[in-house]
């Protein structure tokens, strides 16, 4: 409770989550310029989808303040524990219509959950009541061919009521030129960036990570909830 209230009073900047890694080097580069936590993809149809032994060698390769989160739609337990084992993923963060009993058995197993929710999708922002073994909520606009990772902006104010009572991860278009404005509409504990730092599809633009980076520093959130990656 104090640390709550400790982070009502004292504004901080949201954490940032870089998402869809396909590189060692650039990880690391992330990493070094800032960024909190490092999203790999393990939804084979995502262009930014890696191979175990890629992601097991990310994974090994960053300092040990910063969390590895892996990115399932629709898997099963088994698999996204074997996952969690040989890369020593920190974290998951379910991106499909997993179920809450899913989030609730990996939960029980050690593993701490980010479930997503969708705008204008199943499972809705009305349904964090379903979850409640998940560590946070990454909250997302569902693309028409992909559930993530489309750079589709949406209306990101939407996701306000939800960061009032839950520790939430926004994503969904975001950019350095209006990730300032996100942080305003919504004042999430973290925001999360993939496409909108890219040249190509999992190939991360160093340069606009360090911008992305330096405007969320920027802005202070008034999330009174503390760090999801700490």
């Amino acid at each position: 409770m104090q640390e709550e209230t400790i982070a009502q009073i004292i504004p901080t900047s949201p954490q940032v989550k870089v998402c869809g890694l396909t590189s060692v080097a650039e990880a690391l580069a992330c990493a070094e310029l800032g960024a909190s936590a490092i999203g790999l993809v393990f939804y084979p149809p995502s262009p930014r989808f890696v191979s175990d032994d890629l992601a097991r060698a990310i994974c090994q390769s960053l300092p040990g303040s910063i969390w590895s989160v892996g990115v399932f739609v629709n898997e099963n337990a088994p698999d996204v524990l074997r996952l969690v084992d040989l890369c020593g993923l920190r974290a998951v963060q379910l991106h499909g219509q997993e179920t809450p009993e899913l989030v609730r058995e990996l939960h029980e197993c050690g593993v701490v959950v980010i479930k997503a929710l969708f705008a204008n999708g199943r499972p809705a922002f009305s349904e964090t009541g379903s979850y409640t073994s998940s560590r946070a909520f990454l909250t997302e606009c569902f693309g028409e061919r992909l559930p993530g990772g489309n750079g589709r902006m949406w209306n990101w104010a939407m996701a306000a009521n939800l960061t009032q009572r839950y520790p939430v991860i926004l994503a969904g278009g975001l950019t350095p030129d209006n990730v300032g404005e996100a942080i305003r509409a919504a004042n999430p504990a973290v925001v999360d960036v993939s496409s909108g730092v890219e040249v190509q599809p999992g190939r991360k633009d160093l340069n606009k990570v360090q911008r992305f980076l330096a405007v969320v520093r920027q802005h202070e959130t008034a999330s009174r909830f503390g760090m999801v990656f700490p």
